[in-house]
This record gives C-alpha cells, sequence and structure tokens, in this order.
C-alpha cells in the first residue's frame, strides 16, 4: 500500500466523530439487523427511481498536475503548442511517443481564444490508456484550465495591474481546496456547492422516500457537502460500507440474534442497555442533540447495509469490476457503485458523492509519484465506468474531477529523477459519464508561454507557469448542478458569483459538455 493511501484512511474514531449523518425522518432507535432485513425484502418490491441522477465528486488532494495529464503531442519542430511544452517543462516534459492520441472533433473550440482556431494533436499521460479510450468513445471530456476566480482575469497584464480582485491566498492549500468546494472565493466558507445544491434540491427530489442523506463523502467530512439550511448533512462512510459500533462482533453477531432480539450475552445486554438510554428525552440540548445523531446513525447503518445486500442480487460481480483497481481509490469508487446499484433502498433520486485520493503535492520526483497516481485513477475510473454501465446507469451518473490547483509549468530542479513541480492555479479537469459530450475538450487550451513572452497568461514571476484561469469554478461547477436538476434560480442561489462570468451555456464560454 502506497503512503498517501494509507494517509488517507479513515480511522475508526474519525469515522465514529464524522458520522453525523442525517436520516430523515427517524423518530426511534431501530434494531440494526432487523430492519436490514425489511429493507432488503422491500427493495426487491420497491421500483427503481426513473428519474434517478447521481453526481460524484472525485477530488484530486495536494494540486493535480494536469500539464502532464493533458499533453501536446508530436514533434516541438512541427507545433508550437508542443515546442512550448517541451521548453517550459524541461526535465518533466513527457515523450510524445509514450502518449495516448486523443481524437479531437475538426469542430473543437478549445483553442480559438490563445491559439488563433489551430487545433494542436494531444494526448493524455502514457498511465491514462484507459482514459484516452473512453475520451475516443465520446464518454469523456477534458475542461481545460479551470480555476478559482472572483471575478474574470482576461489577460496577464490585467493581473499584474493589480485593479482585478482575486481569491484570497492564492496557491494556498487549504484555502484553494475550500475555495474550489465552496465557489464563493472571495468569501468567508460557510457552505459548499454541493451542499447548497442538496439544500435545494432534496425536497423536489427526495422528500418522502428518502432513508438516507442524499450527501455521502467516501473520504471524511468535506466543504464541498456542507449546507446551509440543515435539510440535508453529509454522511461518512468507508469504503467497506458503514463502521458499526465495536464491541459488539461483526454486524452485531455478539449482541444480537438471527431475528434481531437481543442476546442474553453481556454484549446484547450491554447493547440492550445503551439503546434504552437513547431512547430516553434529555433536558440538557446537548445530550439530546447528541441522542439525535447516535438515532440517525444507527437507521442509516440499516439503510445502507440493506442497499448493499440489495446491490449483491444486481447480478453484476463489483469485485470482478474492480479486480484491477483494488486501490484506495477504487475501493471508494466499487462502494459508491453498490450505493448506486441499491439506490432504491436508499429512496433518493438524487445522490450526492464525494471520494477523494491524495498524494497530488509532488514537489519532488514528480515524474514517477504522478505516474502512479494516473495509474490508479485511470485504473479506477475505468471499473467505475464499466461497472455503471453494467448496472445500467451510465446515462445517470456524471463524475467530475477536481483539485486544489494545477502545478507549476516549469520544473523546481535539473535533475529528472528528482524534479517537482510547486502550486500553481489553473488547472484541467475530466468528466465522464453517459450525459457528457466526450470526445473534446471544452474551456480555453491555454498558451503554453511563460513569463513575459507574447500571449502567456502565466501569473507568476520568475517564468514558473501559473496559468490564469479562463473558465471560473462557478462556470464548471453550475453545468454540473444544471444537469443535477437545478433550476436558473437555483443556480443563482448556489453560484452567487456566477453572474460575474460568461453565461456557461454561451458560446463563448465553452462549456456545453453536459
Amino acid at each position: 500500500m502506497k503512503k498517501h493511501q494509507k494517509e488517507d484512511l479513515l480511522r475508526r474514531r474519525d469515522f465514529i466523530r464524522q458520522s453525523a449523518c442525517a436520516s430523515l425522518g427517524v423518530t426511534g432507535l431501530v434494531n440494526a439487523l432487523a430492519q436490514m432485513r425489511l429493507l432488503t425484502a422491500a427493495a426487491a418490491q420497491t421500483p427503481q427511481t426513473q428519474d434517478y441522477k447521481a453526481l460524484v465528486c472525485l477530488f484530486l488532494n495536494g494540486g493535480h498536475d494536469s500539464n502532464n495529464l493533458l499533453v501536446p503531442r508530436g514533434t516541438a519542430s512541427a507545433g508550437s503548442l508542443r515546442a512550448d511544452y517541451v521548453n517550459g517543462r524541461g526535465v518533466l516534459a513527457l515523450p510524445s511517443a509514450g502518449l495516448h492520441a486523443l481524437n479531437l472533433p475538426a469542430t473543437t473550440k478549445a483553442f480559438q481564444r490563445h491559439h488563433a482556431g489551430t487545433t494542436a494533436p494531444l494526448g493524455l499521460h502514457p498511465a491514462a490508456g484507459d482514459l484516452a479510450a473512453l475520451f475516443n468513445q465520446k464518454k469523456l471530456a477534458v475542461i481545460s484550465n479551470v480555476g478559482t476566480l472572483a471575478h474574470p482575469v482576461s489577460s496577464r497584464a490585467e493581473y499584474d495591474s493589480g485593479n482585478i480582485p482575486l481569491p484570497p491566498q492564492l496557491f494556498s492549500h487549504s484555502d484553494q481546496q475550500t475555495q474550489w468546494q465552496s465557489s464563493v472565493p472571495d468569501q468567508a466558507f460557510t457552505s459548499g456547492w454541493g451542499g447548497r445544491a442538496a439544500d435545494l434540491l432534496h425536497s423536489s427530489y427526495n422528500a418522502g422516500t428518502s432513508k438516507v442523506s442524499m450527501s455521502i463523502s467516501l473520504a471524511g467530512v468535506n466543504s464541498f457537502q456542507v449546507g446551509t439550511a440543515g435539510q440535508v448533512t453529509q454522511y461518512s462512510i468507508n469504503d467497506e460500507g458503514t463502521v458499526p459500533f465495536s464491541g459488539f462482533g461483526d454486524n452485531y453477531a455478539d449482541a444480537l440474534n438471527a431475528n434481531g432480539t437481543y442476546r442474553t450475552t453481556p454484549a446484547g445486554l450491554r447493547l440492550k442497555a445503551f439503546e434504552d438510554i437513547m431512547r430516553l428525552t434529555h433536558g440538557n440540548l446537548h445530550e439530546e442533540e447528541y441522542k439525535r445523531v447516535v438515532v440517525r446513525a444507527r437507521a442509516a447503518e440499516s439503510s445502507v447495509g440493506a442497499a448493499i445486500t440489495a446491490a449483491a442480487t444486481s447480478g453484476v460481480d463489483f469485485d470482478a469490476q474492480f479486480a484491477n483497481a483494488t486501490t484506495r481509490l477504487g475501493n471508494q469508487l466499487k462502494m459508491i457503485a453498490k450505493l448506486i446499484a441499491g439506490r432504491g433502498v436508499l429512496g433518493n433520486n438524487r445522490q450526492l458523492f464525494f471520494c477523494q485520493i491524495g498524494g497530488f503535492d509532488t514537489h519532488q520526483t514528480l515524474l514517477a509519484s504522478h505516474g502512479d497516481l494516473i495509474a490508479e485513477l485511470n485504473n479506477s475510473l475505468a471499473a467505475f465506468s464499466s461497472t455503471l454501465q453494467a448496472l445500467g446507469v451510465w446515462d445517470n451518473v456524471v463524475t467530475f474531477s477536481a483539485s486544489d490547483f494545477n502545478r507549476t509549468f516549469t520544473p523546481n530542479n535539473t535533475d529528472p529523477e528528482k524534479a517537482g513541480s510547486d502550486h500553481a492555479w489553473g488547472s484541467h479537469a475530466i468528466v465522464l459519464g453517459g450525459a457528457v459530450k466526450g470526445g473534446d475538450v471544452f474551456g480555453h487550451f491555454p498558451s503554453l508561454k511563460v513569463g513575459n513572452a507574447s500571449g502567456s497568461i502565466d501569473a507568476g514571476n520568475a517564468n514558473r507557469g501559473r496559468w490564469i484561469p479562463t473558465t471560473s469554478v462557478d462556470q464548471y461547477s453550475s453545468v454540473l448542478a444544471r444537469w443535477f436538476g437545478a433550476s436558473s434560480n437555483d443556480l443563482e442561489a448556489i453560484f452567487p458569483n456566477l453572474r460575474r462570468f460568461d453565461d456557461p451555456i454561451s458560446s463563448s464560454a465553452n462549456l456545453s459538455f453536459l
């Protein structure tokens, strides 16, 4: 297991702390196993939702060097973009021969703003063969040069003028992670755009049927799913599902009989006593709220367990589908696929998932470590895509990437074995799913000229290659939210700064990827 994978593992103590779930309408404690059986039986008779959609946010923690994900191909002598790539990347440049070619359409607009409409050949990282295949099958799209913006910044000169308000603490991990997930970079954090969308859409799509929060995280508490109205609270599980209370055996086998009644064992008596206490009403508000959290957690535990059980009857072999993706990310996506398969039990017509892979803070040994990360990303997303198609929900699920920021285009060392890249700004994102207009690059591919060179959109000093974003997080995310069901009025509430930028559905924005 790689170091970053170990660092990402949720510890039981963290999990319990984070399990402030929202299973709406719960009024009392339930017996987990007994309810699981009832829900599983009911699932067979519960019609799958007809208007089902899920968004899966894949966060690449640490600042992804997307400069080496989407790469100009060809020879430096044959094209200026490849020449700029080779010159700027230096020892971090990937040989053109190893890249997976992308079949860009003749109608692509991504090169109009910075390259006079001249489409350059592009390829994906050598470890991203499956992602390139998905792109060429029109199942995956790339959104170019997205980043946090408080207002549009049209040029390097405008950036240098200091007249345009910028997001605070640019190039800071924690600040940029929060700003990406909130999409309101110029204000103190109060909520994430996913949480605000869930607050607005829950009552329209899930009310009356929801048995567990529509916002489920496979990577602990995150800013993205924090809401404002308290309608939906994010619910954390791990890649094996929920974590039951400790000390009662696997699936409470030491405490509960097969019919769900309490066993007359010390563990059974202890669980009964604990749940009796949880039935009491407490005068102290903190005690009462703690009880409510425990009650919700037990109820959600049952619902999630029943959904996983229902997924096992879907006819899809999840272990076989993910046989080449037994990694931290692969396991998260496998669990998400199971929850989607068992959506009839959970009762949500809209689901919002969050997962995460760490290790992208590649200040050193970028070529090797980034290659490992891209391989994990490639294998995991390929398995996830294949599983969703096998489940028949490929058109109902959109997976999108986000990250703190891109890395500097220029390396920080002349030794290719040691060199890495530093914190930058605008980055490429990927989006995949049946609803995605794949096989194209959207947004605007940046000029790869650094420093003061003509046409440069480099915001860094000393030729670092920090691309000024041409697409704001607001624009990118609003396209996703609109597909998810947000109305025009909803979008104004979810993305209060959106009106500062080009309309995402306008031709100038070039963001019609859904």
